[in-house]
């Protein structure tokens, strides 16, 4: 299940990506609601179009934590195998997670070798989804101007989801499980 949905959610931010790219010019928009437009823009950086560190660094980091959580997420399997249950839900928000770093390393790694605008490890982030949910009577956004992706989407639903319903299953599959000693067994 948690393969076929972290598949499932790439390839989702990946079509939306690259129909993006190959419909849109860049910076160019189309409105669909008054709050939402579907718009190309490109960026270096972490979500949201934040750029705290430099481009490879934050590639590597992002491969890093991506096979931490795909570890975490083959333990927590494991235990669950050994009669630790872990409720599906917590598996799929993690799987979210996954997914949508996933997501945005294709693009670090391969969009600047396959766009041709930069070598690998230096591709930049496609996002395409806009909510300017306030603006002023000149059309300027005065609440929510960040531009983003599916992948992003992901990562933080997930993460919101994981602070407010999962906490209880973070704390309890992060504590080492607990063995019976052979006194205890007696």
């Amino acid at each position: 299940m948690i393969i076929c949905l972290v598949i499932a959610l790439v390839a989702i931010d990946q079509a939306l990506k690259l129909y993006v790219r190959s419909a849109f010019n860049l910076g160019e928009s189309v409105k669909i609601l008054p709050f939402f437009e579907l718009c190309y823009v490109e960026n270096n950086g972490m979500a949201f179009g934040i750029e705290w560190f430099d481009k490879l660094f934050l590639t590597v980091f992002r491969i890093i934590a991506v096979g931490c959580i795909a570890y975490y997420i083959h333990v927590l399997l494991k235990r669950s195998g050994q009669g630790q249950p872990v409720r599906t839900s917590f598996l799929a928000m993690l799987s979210l997670v996954l997914a949508g770093a996933l997501g945005n390393i294709i693009d670090c790694i391969f969009y600047g070798k396959l766009f041709g605008y930069a070598g690998w490890f230096y591709g930049r982030v496609i996002d395409m989804l806009y909510f300017p949910i306030i603006t002023n009577s000149a059309g300027e956004c005065l609440f929510f101007r960040p531009v983003f992706n599916f992948a992003d989407s992901c990562i933080t639903i997930a993460v919101f989801a994981l602070i407010i319903w999962f906490r209880q299953d973070l704390d309890t599959s992060l504590t080492p499980s607990k063995t019976k000693t052979d006194n205890e067994k007696k």
